[in-house]
């Protein structure tokens, strides 16, 4: 027999066996780096939860969240802003959860298919509700202590958590850093080009910015997410898969009841009273802390050399490049992704 010939017989179907194989090993995801070809049904089964949102009574609430991956992971909970909603995190829950780790995401009060229990409860969005409110739903579903992430109001809402029950939070990792705030800092003025970038929380502190915002929320929050990272070209299906979540009927209420209690237009509830004094002592946090931000970060936020002082735990900063904007888990998931496994790995 003549081998030669043989093999030059066989070559083409060779060479496509060859690129067959090639091209599997590239379609493992880039963003799910680290991960083992056993992993993929953990992905797409993370992703496919997000469609498969679950309930809870906590609180004042019953909650809507996504829970995905193994029970008996270790918890990671995040948190998300305004005006945005738990699919900034979609892809971020599929590589935490390819690395063993049990990701909860619930939705913020006037958020998705969070609901309020009593029709007399105060739509009150002051930033010490918001966090009790995760503590509650923590406590409803068992979990003593989790990492907890956010941006946005989730990163606020991380922060306090971290700041006044560091018990309950393993690690935090913080878009934007610092942000605890008071009502009694926000009345000093600002300069003028830095009163600007806050047009829409004047605009909120009018009736016609109210009626605007009810009339218009969709159009409103589009608005946002352009200024907010100017350079993320997300789709229209990509927007309108969030924004189902302003159709909350308490969203307007909500949204509108955060930013008038900072500006001290809104008093808030009584019993958040001794919370709020205490947030507005700007308390350090002493849990191990990742803080992020985009170099494209088009919403008003602190320089990451002014806060760093208020970290007093294991800390490093991550500045990530390449326009990523103020929505950084759902530009940058990949980056965030791998500063919940740092955060992780401080606790080790």
């Amino acid at each position: 027999m003549d081998n030669s010939a043989t093999t030059h017989r066989n070559l083409p179907g060779f060479m496509i066996l060859v690129f067959l194989l090639a091209s599997l090993f590239q379609a493992v995801p880039a963003k799910a780096k680290g991960t083992f070809e056993g992993d993929r049904d953990s992905i797409n089964s993370s992703v496919s939860s997000f469609n498969q949102i679950k309930q809870i009574n906590a609180g004042v609430l019953s909650v809507g969240y996504v829970d995905v991956g193994s029970v008996t992971g270790e918890p990671v909970i995040l948190l998300h802003g305004w005006p945005y909603d738990i699919h900034a995190y979609q892809e971020v829950a599929s590589i935490l959860v390819a690395r063993g780790h049990r990701v909860i995401v619930p939705y913020l009060r006037g958020h998705g298919t969070t609901r309020f229990l009593y029709a007399d409860t105060p739509r009150n969005g002051q930033q010490s509700a918001l966090a009790i409110d995760i503590v509650a739903f923590m406590d409803a579903l068992k979990i003593d202590k989790a990492i907890i992430g956010g941006f946005d109001w989730g990163a606020r809402t991380a922060n306090i958590i971290a700041a006044l029950w560091p018990e309950r939070c393993k690690a935090l990792v913080s878009v934007s850093g610092y942000l605890i705030g008071s009502q009694q800092a926000n009345k000093a003025p600002l300069t003028p080009k830095a009163e600007l970038s806050w047009w829409y929380q004047f605009y909120f502190a009018t009736e016609r910015g109210r009626a605007g915002y009810e009339a218009s929320t969709r159009d409103f929050a589009k608005l946002i997410w352009e200024t907010a990272s100017p350079q993320w070209h997300f789709t229209e299906a990509t927007f309108n898969e969030s924004a189902i979540a302003f159709d909350n009927p308490d969203h307007v209420a909500i949204v509108i009841d955060n930013y008038r209690w900072r500006l001290g237009l809104a008093e808030g509830e009584r019993k958040y009273d001794d919370f709020e004094k205490k947030l507005a002592a700007a308390p350090v946090i002493s849990v191990p802390t990742v803080t992020l931000e985009g170099d494209a970060n088009g919403a008003p936020h602190p320089d990451p050399a002014k806060y760093a002082a208020k970290f007093k735990g294991k800390y490093i900063h991550h500045t990530i490049t390449g326009g990523i904007g103020h929505n950084l888990p759902q530009e940058a998931p990949r980056a965030f992704a791998d500063a919940i496994l740092e955060a992780a790995a401080f606790t080790r």
